[in-house]
């Protein structure tokens, strides 16, 4: 131990460089100490300041060791340096202290179990190790620590009844230790990048300004004035806005808009979205999509909408370009590692990233998560929320909400049965914003829908062929290509899947429409991802059996501009007699749900009744630990602080159960000089990422592991990226029509595309 303490430098630091002459490094007690400033201010917004700056001064504590400054210099093997802080936390704080040491300990490797091991070494084991250095007590002069703590200011428990206070109080816990774990990592990042900005001389992006939330309003007004109520359908989009934007003073908290597709959701959420947040301090508006498709789509709107300031103001997050690697080196290596912070004052991302994150464990996609606190959520079409994990999606909406500042907007035409007592867990009090919403849903009522029973491929074939515009919806992709290619002769034919990547998709729809619009055939046949928003306008739409809210969805791409007769209007929706084409398993019981609706409420279908009944129904079979198929809420309900199954919780909380992995195609001249002159020269992954999304198309892991293995698909610099960027080879099969063909067996390997 002498030994030891004579060879203690005087000095200590947390970051090095290339030079030896050592007044260039960063000192130790200042990157605690900004840390903690930083991670203090991001959580100020929830009242835990204070939390989040012990954090911040404890987390590197054990660079307070010999081997670590070793370390540094490179003179010895990698150092535990994040265990001594979270026993510190742990040794004075109590339970609090426990909080804060998950994050503490895992602000490098990810929030780990209490006690039982996963991958990561179980807290409590990590804790106790014998491995640890020796710690200098010097830490102490310079760093300060309050005497106690106290929990966040004005923090909310959950339990009107005891069964509610046992299942939520470790779910508001775990949730708080993630919140400041998010704090924590986001501070640490931003500390560490701007040492090497400086030492670098580094241009950082994060001098430049964002547009604030005021002038993206003004912008919003611009374009919201030019439309003009020139037909009774605008007039009424017109009434909704109005309507909407009048609720914007309410105070924080839950929302509903419910509105028809086609009566104007997406602006008018976005204008209630921007004066509710400024009206009461808030700081962004996140909208969470259900689809990476429709996720470019939406932000173009908004970034049309808010006129030049737009490009700046809207981030999109897409999850299809990710890092594998789980820990961050210690030099300015580790700054490629961090993704977005979600810090523009408009963030478009999907429901997978947004959900995940909020149970996630790795640092990467925890460190976003202060942000989204003080903000205006919109989950738009609210609905497709996955039925297995329905649970406890309802329960962090709830807890945003309750203890973050933040107001979340549920925003469908389907409006799913989620308020308490009804719902088990349920929402309490939420607040409609659309104006008189039986009354809206007839005025807007564009459509008949009826069951036309079985049908078999000749039968579609013919109602395709009768027809000269017409659109068909099916469940199945395979089923979608059999369909096309018994009518691809007529003119007019069309087919969308997300087999292909969606510039190609565009192309198509703008085809689509201009035919629409030019009065000549068009017989598109698609999978249900044109029911994601996708602006299209039918006189007949054809719908295989599927939930109420797919129908309804569908029913939006018929007579949209309400331009025809109601009664002319037709939603067909039909059983198939193909067995192969039959639902997924996973939609049987929507679809016999939704038809027996269909049979009760004949004359209206889509009435919010009907709805109601619908979602109901389907909840009620399903059963409460249906709704939450991994009984992650039961799992937190049998822990403790001590005990808490983060790694567990991140590991089974997954939205889509088959993994799914991107591909780049070359689809165009932009595509290709993507690929062959950015690729291999850029910096940072994140603009890239937005540059590649509409190019990429996502494969299931035994599709990919099949053309992967053919040498159809190669990573692109993979000495820089790994396999974050996989291409597209062999161009042959990918078709015009399908998309991406995995099941054709010509693998030529191309050889005008350099890889």
């Amino acid at each position: 131990m002498h030994t030891i303490q004579a060879m203690l430098p005087i000095w200590y630091f947390a970051h090095s460089t290339p030079s030896t002459q050592r007044d260039n490094w960063q000192s130790l007690a200042e990157h605690l100490l900004q840390v903690g400033q930083q991670a203090k201010e991001f959580a100020a917004i929830f009242g835990a300041g204070v939390l989040a700056d012990v954090a911040g001064r404890l987390h590197d504590l054990g660079k307070y060791t010999a081997e670590f400054q070793k370390r540094l210099a490179n003179e010895g093997p990698r150092v535990d340096h994040s265990a001594w802080g979270a026993i510190e936390a742990y040794r004075r704080y109590g339970p609090l202290g426990q909080v804060l040491a998950y994050g503490i300990a895992g602000h490098h490797t990810g929030l780990a179990n209490g006690k039982d091991s996963g991958e990561r070494t179980a807290l409590v084991e990590r804790l106790k190790s014998p491995a640890l250095p020796t710690l200098d007590t010097v830490w102490q002069t310079q760093i300060t620590l309050p005497a106690t703590l106290t929990p966040p200011k004005d923090f909310k428990l959950y339990g009107a009844t005891v069964a509610e206070k046992k299942e939520r109080s470790n779910f508001q816990v775990a949730f708080l230790a993630r919140m400041l774990f998010s704090c924590l990592v986001d501070a640490d990042f931003i500390d560490t990048e701007r040492f090497y900005d400086r030492v670098e001389n580094r241009h950082s992006h994060r001098t430049r300004a964002m547009p604030d939330l005021s002038a993206l309003r003004e912008k919003l007004n611009a374009t919201l004035e030019e439309f003009k109520p020139d037909r009774p359908i605008n007039t009424l989009r017109a009434g909704v806005l109005h309507h909407v934007r009048g609720q914007a003073t309410n105070a924080p908290g839950l929302f509903s808009l419910t509105v028809p597709t086609g009566g104007g959701k997406t602006l008018a959420s976005l204008a209630f979205a921007l004066d509710h947040a400024i009206a009461h301090g808030l700081r962004r508006v996140i909208f969470v999509i259900p689809f990476t498709s429709i996720v470019e789509q939406n932000a173009a709107v908004f970034r049309q909408a808010l006129g030049d300031l737009g490009q700046d103001a809207v981030l999109e997050h897409h999850s299809a370009f990710t890092e594998d690697r789980h820990q961050a080196p210690e030099s300015s290596a580790k700054l490629r590692l961090a993704m977005e912070n979600w810090d523009a004052p408009i963030v478009v991302t999907t429901a997978v990233q947004f959900f995940e994150s909020l149970f996630a464990a790795r640092p990467s996609q925890c460190r976003k998560l202060h942000n989204i606190a003080g903000s205006v959520i919109i989950l738009d079409e609210a609905q497709t929320m996955p039925l297995k994990l329905l649970r406890p999606c309802v329960a962090a909406i709830d807890e945003l909400a309750r203890n973050y500042r933040a107001s979340v907007v549920l925003c469908t035409a389907t409006q799913p049965a989620l308020n308490a007592p009804d719902f088990v867990g349920g929402l309490h009090g939420v607040r409609e914003l659309a104006p008189e919403v039986p009354q809206l849903f007839e005025q807007l009522k564009r459509v008949q829908i009826h069951h036309i029973g079985i049908q078999d491929d000749a039968a579609l074939a013919q109602h395709l062929r009768t027809r000269e515009q017409v659109l068909c919806i099916v469940n199945n992709r395979r089923h979608a290509r059999a369909l096309y290619q018994a009518m691809a002769d007529l003119p007019g034919a069309y087919h969308l899947t997300t087999l292909m990547c969606a510039a190609h998709r565009s192309c198509v729809l703008a085809q689509v429409r201009q035919r629409l619009k030019d009065g000549l055939p068009c017989r598109l046949v698609s999978t249900s991802l044109i029911e994601a928003g996708v602006d299209v306008d039918f006189p007949t739409v054809l719908r295989a059996e599927a939930g109420l809210d797919s129908i309804i969805q569908a029913a939006g791409r018929c007579n949209r501009e309400g331009k025809n007769r109601t009664d002319a209007s037709e939603v067909l929706v039909f059983a198939v007699a193909n067995e192969e084409w039959a639902p997924p398993p996973e939609l049987v019981q929507y679809a016999q749900v939704a038809r027996e609706v269909l049979r009760q409420h004949s004359s209206d279908p889509v009435s919010p009744e009907a709805i109601r009944q619908y979602f109901q129904k389907l909840y009620w079979q399903q059963g409460s630990d249906a709704l939450d198929q991994h009984h992650l809420m039961g799992l937190l309900e049998k822990s403790q602080t001590d005990s808490l199954p983060f790694e567990t919780l991140a590991a089974k909380f997954r939205m889509i159960d088959n993994v799914q992995k991107a591909v780049i195609v070359p689809y165009d001249d932009d595509a290709c000089r993507y690929i062959e002159n950015d690729l291999p020269f850029a910096q940072g992954s994140v603009g890239l990422a937005r540059k590649l999304q509409p190019y990429v198309v996502q494969l299931p892991r035994s599709a990919f592991d099949v053309l992967w293995k053919a040498g159809a698909i190669a990573a692109i610099a993979p000495e820089k990226w790994g396999q974050q960027f996989v291409v597209l080879k062999n161009k042959v099969i990918y078709d015009p029509h399908f998309g991406l063909r995995w099941d054709n067996p010509t693998f030529i390997p191309c050889v005008d595309l350099v890889v």
